[in-house]
């Protein structure tokens, strides 16, 4: 409401009715008074009376009545200005304040200290840095920088902008620092609570001890506020012992904060045992749970696999009243959906069903649970709902559901999704951009994917593997180093994953020299300690290059134990060079380990087979059948005039499986010929005419295929023909 004077013949009379914040105070009577009697009389005082008068409307009153009366102040200076952005500062109208500076300048009036104070903590709340760093080369070019007003605002606003070097440069340029000390002052809990979110690096971890020294120090004067964040701050210096220590010394001042403080710290650090005990300690103790606590926990559980746990802990949730709630529902959903042995998406999808307000997580988290998990078509009906309820579509939604595209490689879906992403505008963001190279690699169109490299940021190591994977996956290993090479040169770092897919391009190319070299540098030169995964490439490289004495070295030199994936890939070379000692003797370790797994029984079987150990086959079938082991089908698909049509071995339950075993009997027909051909004239040269004659007579003229043969005829020439297509990009065994 605007406000209202009733003026009277004599200030000393006046009556006023505001809407001053409910607060009618002696200053801002005094303020009404005055201002009335001004109107009245129609006397230009001096500035100061009018400024005086301002600033009591800027304390007390409407931001509103501050702007009228500044307007119709006659003379304003300086100090009317500042009082005037401070108003605007106190009220959260931040866009208005800087306005409002920016109109000073154009008046020419001088800045002073205040003025710039004002303004950069506008500029801090609002996290403008780029507008911080235009007023801070002003703040230099007027020669304030050194002052400890504007210097301390300058410090403030980097730090909240979260450019802690240019607040330390900030700093260091203060004439004159008013350090606690210097002015005799003793920090209280607001200083450390200030200080201690600040030490979030393993960098900091001396400077946290003698922080921490210092609360001890000033310990009557700290209470559990200050703990609690050291608890934190230990935790992100990656020095879990201390938050330990920190923990039980707050013997009797412990409150919620400090044991969900903890909770976070194990679960942070891994050590997810920890964390379950801490709750049932919680619960044994009759500590109130809330919705944090409950989270953390939830999350312990699923990372260390204690499914059983976690539905007692989702009891225990809907006990409490917080099935509802977003954040523990959206827990309790990765924790069911997460990719392992006992995965449950049907409770995943209750949960997700009990939210009554769902955000962005609790729709990716059901999304990116169907990719992980392989549910790809459910994944993609999950994404058109998700589009048709009106759910604002992110990059990690958009990053699963190209994902599970990649699965299904239906290339007319793919390309839809990957229009909406360009009209979504996150074609350059990582997990997207690196999504579809992968999506594009799988589905044999390298140089899409090629494309989606150069349209992605180049600045992280995330679209570089992806790329780098991609050549490897199509056997281009030299061109896969070479862009290695680049990515160094541009300075971007690389990671473990990087190596991973280095390695894997040496393999599937043959280059085992060069592969040799990398994996010998990745430690010494990048600083990458060797996982696992590494030593599992290094086998493969050796493996396939048919150098089985190397590979079986490096398996058995690897500095902890290889698991079934080292195995595999050395069962795998073992069976690809007919080494039937080796291969038995492996196979009897994953037998041990692993005796759910089909594969390996698959792979044994058929080395018994081609050797003609008839005998042994047969126990190894036999074997299968006693402990239950069934091989998994492989499953083939393919989309053919918009419709997507799926196979596996000797599979009958398509409609047209008639005509499509008669057209594989023809093909096949054909194809005994071309191979004696091959064994005549050479295999290279008769696959690669084949292959250019079927891309010019049926590919380039599409129509062909859809006015010559029936539609089971289509659907089996191209799948058929995309088998083909990848089948030449891999090279030839002599």
């Amino acid at each position: 409401m605007p406000l209202k004077h009733l003026l009277l013949s004599n200030p000393s009379q006046t009556r006023y009715y505001s809407s001053s914040r409910g607060r009618n105070t002696p200053n801002l009577v005094s303020a009404f008074r005055t201002h009335g009697f001004l109107i009245k009389s129609g006397k230009f005082t001096d500035s100061y009376t009018w400024n005086n008068i301002l600033a009591d409307y800027c304390r007390w009153s409407e931001l509103d009545d501050a702007q009228k009366l500044f307007d119709e102040i006659p003379q304003r200076d300086t100090v009317s200005w500042n009082s005037l952005i401070v108003c605007n500062v106190l009220r959260g109208n931040y866009e208005h304040a800087c306005i409002l500076f920016g109109k000073m300048l154009q008046k020419r009036l001088f800045c002073n200290q205040y003025t710039l104070k004002s303004v950069l903590k506008s500029v801090s709340c609002t996290f403008q840095l780029v507008i911080g760093n235009q007023l801070h080369s002003f703040v230099v070019k007027i020669g304030l920088d050194r002052n400890v007003f504007s210097g301390t605002a300058l410090v403030d606003m980097y730090a909240k902008c979260g450019s802690l070097s240019d607040a330390h440069l900030a700093f260091k340029s203060i004439a004159e620092p008013n350090t606690m000390e210097r002015e005799g002052l003793k920090p209280d809990e607001s200083s450390f609570a200030s200080l201690l979110p600040l030490l979030n690096d393993r960098s900091c971890c001396k400077v946290m001890v003698q922080v921490h020294a210092t609360i001890i120090k000033f310990g009557s004067v700290v209470d559990a506020i200050v703990y609690n964040a050291a608890i934190t701050a230990y935790s992100e210096c990656q020095s879990i012992i201390d938050s330990e220590k920190v923990f039980e010394d707050m013997v009797g001042i412990r409150d919620l904060v400090t044991w969900n403080s903890m909770l976070v710290a194990y679960a942070d650090h891994g050590f997810m045992g920890d964390a379950v005990k801490l709750f049932m300690r919680m619960q044994d103790i009759g500590i109130a749970f809330d919705i944090y606590t409950f989270t953390s926990v939830i999350s312990a559980c699923f990372e260390c696999g204690q499914i059983s746990q976690g539905k007692i802990l989702h009891a225990l949730v809907v006990k409490c009243g917080m099935e509802g709630t977003p954040s523990v529902s959206n827990a309790l959903i990765g924790m069911y959906i997460r990719p392992n042995d006992v995965c449950n998406v049907e409770d995943a999808v209750k949960c997700f069903n009990s939210i009554e307000f769902r955000d962005a997580i609790s729709w990716n988290s059901i999304l990116t649970g169907f990719s992980q998990n392989g549910f790809s078509e459910d994944a993609l009906k999950f994404f058109c709902h998700m589009q048709a309820v009106s759910v604002r579509i992110d990059h990690y939604a958009f990053s699963a559901t190209l994902r599970s595209c990649s699965d299904l490689a239906v290339l007319l879906f793919d390309q839809q999704v990957h229009g909406l992403v360009l009209k979504s505008g996150f074609s350059s963001n990582d997990f997207v951009s690196s999504s579809l190279i992968y999506l594009y690699s799988k589905c044999g169109i390298i140089v899409d994917a090629k494309k989606s490299f150069d349209e992605s940021c180049k600045d992280s190591s995330m679209t570089w593997n992806s790329i780098i994977f991609g050549y490897a996956q199509h056997g281009l290993g030299e061109i896969a180093l070479d862009l290695f090479h680049k990515m160094q040169q541009l300075g971007v770092k690389a990671d473990h994953i990087t190596f991973v897919g280095l390695l894997s391009t040496c393999s599937h190319s043959g280059l085992v020299k060069e592969g040799s070299k990398i994996l010998k540098s990745i430690q010494p030169t990048y600083g990458i300690p060797l996982r696992i995964e590494h030593y599992a490439c290094g086998v493969d490289l050796f493996g396939r290059a048919g150098n089985l004495t190397e590979a079986k070295y490096l398996t058995e030199s690897m500095p902890f134990e290889p698991n079934s994936m080292v195995w595999m890939t050395l069962l795998g070379a073992c069976r690809i060079y007919g080494n039937m000692d080796l291969a038995s003797h492996i196979a009897k370790s994953l037998l041990e380990s692993e005796p759910t797994v089909h594969s390996t029984y698959v792979i044994l079987s058929n080395m018994y087979a081609g050797f003609g150990y008839w005998d042994g086959r047969a126990m190894i079938q036999r074997e299968m059948r006693d402990r239950r082991v069934t091989k998994v089908p492989g499953w083939s698909w393919i989309e053919v005039n918009k419709k997507l049509h799926s196979f596996n071995a000797e599979d009958i339950s398509h409609p047209q499986s008639g005509e499509i075993y008669d057209s594989l009997a023809t093909l096949m027909e054909e194809v005994e010929i071309v191979h004696y051909e091959c064994i005549e004239v050479g295999r290279h040269e008769i696959l690669f005419g084949l292959y250019d004659w079927i891309m010019d007579s049926l590919f380039q003229p599409s129509f062909l295929l859809e006015h010559y043969c029936s539609e089971a005829e289509q659907t089996f020439f191209m799948a058929y023909l995309t088998r083909l297509r990848f089948v030449m990009r891999v090279p030839f065994e002599s």
